[in-house]
């Protein structure tokens, strides 16, 4: 038991990325089998029937925080306040490159969206999630920020909870509408997570400062 708890503990990034890349390649062969799963419309069906005026103003406005203009802002924000001029860049390179994979992907998966009870108007393909996805790895490289430069323990729990609790929201949010199947948001979550995993655990390979420098003296 301590063996295998030591190897989780050293590997947990690796089994993560690789455990969140195998359900995205799972949910990726059905879609393009033109398959849909149990849960994609038993978890549609029992959302439409908690919906009311209420719960309706929620999660459209929640739903909101998953779209470009909300991501754009927050990363110009951490662009303001981020001193460090790599993760600034990153920050930028981040929201443009996961916007563009999901774009490409769409038009390779070119799945149609739900078409019955919709709460929102939305165009191009389902899958996977453009929400679920940019978000994911937005406030998922925002989460973490704060965890390696945020000292305060409490707030830093805070914060991370939060977010992570807003990409979950977002997540629910587009099967609620009504615009996307629970497979389409599973799957861009799990492959911006993989995505993060890759581009921080190398985050040090691509540091602009000493790429620069490196040329320089090259």
């Amino acid at each position: 038991m301590k063996n295998i708890r030591t190897i989780i503990k050293n590997n947990w990034k690796i089994i993560i990325f690789i455990l969140t890349l195998l359900i995205f390649l799972f949910i990726a062969e059905d879609v393009l089998e033109k398959q849909l799963f149990t849960f994609d419309t038993s978890l549609y069906h029992f959302l439409v029937k908690l919906r009311n005026p209420i719960l309706n103003g929620f999660f459209i406005s929640i739903t909101h925080l998953g779209g470009f203009i909300a991501l754009g802002s927050i990363s110009c924000l951490g662009i303001i306040f981020i001193k460090n001029k790599s993760d600034r860049i990153l920050i930028c390179v981040n929201i443009v490159v996961s916007f563009i994979m999901n774009v490409l992907l769409k038009y390779e998966f070119a799945r149609q969206r739900p078409i019955e009870d919709r709460l929102i108007s939305e165009i191009g393909y389902s899958f996977p999630s453009g929400h679920a996805m940019v978000s994911t790895a937005v406030y998922g490289l925002f989460i973490y920020f704060i965890y390696t430069k945020l000292k305060n323990y409490r707030l830093k729990n805070f914060f991370i909870g939060l977010l992570v609790l807003l990409i979950i929201l977002i997540d629910i949010s587009r099967v609620y509408v009504g615009v996307h199947y629970a497979s389409d948001v599973l799957a861009g979550t799990c492959f911006s997570i993989a995505y993060l995993i890759l581009i921080l655990s190398y985050k040090k390979e691509f540091d602009v400062k000493k790429f620069f420098i490196r040329r320089h003296y090259n």
